[in-house]
């Protein structure tokens, strides 16, 4: 099993910055992909960045710009730091792991971002 645990969200005015952090514990052996998606209210859960174990990185063109996605492999942490942050990144953020084995994902409880105008 894997276990997947966000920190990090709040409250930041437009233009601010936050880094979100997400640890991974568990079975993780071989290739795979750590990321993160958004939720808005009343809208579907989307892609916003994902980091491989070889370090190829992908950005929604949303984000593209202003956050950037890292990891620790010793430490199976992935980061997002989000900077130049505005009122639609308000959402609730999902870590997610992949495992590229056993084609399975993996997701955390999710952390709130809000962004005030």
């Amino acid at each position: 099993q894997v276990q997947v645990v966000e920190s990090g969200g709040g409250l930041v005015q437009a233009g601010g910055s936050l880094k979100l952090s997400c640890a991974a514990s568990g079975s993780i052996f071989g290739a795979n992909t750590m990321g993160w998606y958004h939720q808005a209210p009343g809208k579907t859960r989307e892609f916003v960045a994902a980091i491989g174990s070889s370090g190829s990185t992908m950005y929604a063109d949303s984000v593209k710009g202003r956050f950037t996605i890292s990891r620790d492999n010793a430490k199976k942490v992935v980061y997002l730091q989000m900077n130049s942050l505005k009122p639609e990144d308000t959402a609730v953020y999902y870590c997610n792991v992949f495992l590229a084995l056993s084609s399975r994902h993996y997701w955390g409880q999710g952390t709130q971002v809000t962004v005030s105008s």
